[in-house]
């Protein structure tokens, strides 16, 4: 107690030799005010170990620092922030897990229009997962990941956003690109990589882009889209456009120091950006417990000053609802909003992993069966009269026939040119790719069976 009384002391000394006995306000801008030796101009007289300071200025509940960014009241206890409130923020939804609308809830609500084409839409990105899946296992394209457990993240929050948004991806989102009109024959050419492909096959399969659906083309390295979405819709705000940009990350993403520079960017410039976080349970093997100490992803939102919500992405209706408010919000109010999303990968990572070896097989059934999203949605339709298993079975059938048609002639299409690898970046290629260039024509010619014959030199 001595000693704490004595750290006491000995901090108020040193703080309050910089102000005036008289001054309540300090301000952050004003001349330094000079300290005299003097007992009458000392804010505090000498006090030695384990004494108080003097009563008169012992309570200093009613001075306060003009701190930039707000004033900060003083007190003289030492107080430390909790790590933890000791309850966990909250997570809002709007459908059960049997498809019903939970009473009181509030949500925005859909026309039968979108709601279909929301049902339909998440239908197809599971039928092309599971064909694309399969595609790569039988060696016919090199690499693949599914959303399966996340097509409600997907499709949802695409529908409640526009067309104007600007969307920067990780890469289990292409349910967002498929709901802006991407075709099944588009999503093959790329993980094929032919000459349709816009990528011209200088991308990983599933690394989609269109610029003619303001979806920016995903890059492998984890949260690096994160500041780019923020430059983005800085850019959006000093243009006054009406639209935001949208920027989706997993919970690993939030462990870069990508994920802290772009919300502290964006919550500083004020800029109409909405952080999606997409915690599915699993950043590879690394489970969420050992991703976070706090209470996940929403609550280090608060730490930045922005607005931030936790919704069950398993919820359609949630979700869609979440995205539609927090992007009205964005752009009405000029401010960056955080989405965390609860959800499950159901699949593994990606085709190079076996998630079988690091998580119980129960826990993924549970997630499969029980908390399906696209089962619980469809329940909500059906009791609207909407849809029926005759209507589900003819669209699952085409969907699998389009894509199945699709896939047939990305895989028989010409591959890109080799000379397309050193194209669109520079308007005059410099002298040191142009030399990589000719070594490279030089060595295919010098073995040609090392090298795909259906590459055109």
């Amino acid at each position: 107690m001595a000693l704490i009384c004595h750290a006491r002391s000995t901090a108020a000394r040193h703080f309050m030799r910089g102000l005036s006995a008289s001054t309540v306000i300090g301000r952050w801008n004003s001349p330094p005010i000079p300290f005299s030796r003097g007992g009458s101009d000392r804010c505090f007289g000498s006090a030695r170990a384990g004494e108080s300071v003097s009563p008169q200025y012992d309570d200093c509940r009613n001075q306060v620092l003009d701190f930039p960014g707000g004033k900060v009241t003083f007190i003289s206890e030492m107080r430390f922030l909790s790590e933890s409130t000791g309850e966990r923020i909250s997570c809002y939804r709007v459908l059960d897990d049997n498809g019903q609308t939970i009473s009181g809830s509030s949500f925005k609500e859909v026309t039968r229009e979108v709601a279909m084409k929301m049902y339909r839409d998440m239908i197809t990105l599971q039928v092309m997962d599971t064909i694309f899946y399969e595609a790569q296992r039988q060696g016919r394209i090199s690499f693949y990941l599914t959303s399966t457990g996340e097509e409600a993240i997907n499709i949802a929050s695409a529908a409640a956003l526009s067309n104007e948004d600007v969307v920067f991806p990780q890469y289990r989102e292409p349910g967002v690109l498929l709901w802006r009109g991407f075709t099944l024959q588009e999503f093959a050419n790329q993980c094929f990589g032919n000459k349709s492909d816009y990528g011209k096959g200088r991308q990983m399969p599933i690394h989609y882009g269109s610029r003619k659906y303001n979806y920016f083309t995903i890059s492998s390295p984890i949260a690096t889209q994160l500041p780019q979405a923020v430059g983005a819709a800085y850019s959006l705000k000093m243009d006054r456009k009406d639209a935001c940009a949208v920027t989706y990350f997993g919970d690993g993403g939030t462990s870069e120091g990508d994920f802290h520079a772009a919300l502290n960017f964006a919550a500083v410039t004020e800029s109409p950006v909405i952080f999606f976080c997409r915690n599915n349970g699993w950043a590879i093997s690394t489970p969420t417990e050992e991703q976070f100490r706090c209470d996940g992803a929403v609550i280090r939102g608060q730490a930045y000053g922005i607005r931030s919500i936790r919704v069950d992405g398993n919820d359609a209706l949630a979700v869609y609802s979440a995205v539609h408010l927090a992007r009205e919000m964005a752009i009405s109010e000029s401010r960056p909003i955080l989405i965390e999303a609860l959800t499950y990968r159901v699949g593994h990572h990606s085709t190079s992993d076996d998630s079988t070896k690091y998580r119980p097989a129960d826990e993924i059934n549970h997630w499969r069966t029980e908390r399906d999203p696209i089962s619980r949605y469809r329940k909500w339709i059906e009791r609207n009269g909407w849809w029926c298993d005759d209507v589900e079975s003819e669209f699952r059938s085409s969907v699998r026939k389009e894509l199945l048609q699709a896939i047939q002639v990305a895989e028989r299409a010409q591959k890109p040119q080799l000379k397309e690898l050193f194209t669109d970046v520079y308007d005059v290629l410099p002298s040191n790719l142009r030399e990589q260039e000719q070594v490279l024509y030089q060595t295919v010619e010098k073995y040609p069976g090392d090298y795909p014959s259906d590459v055109p030199i």
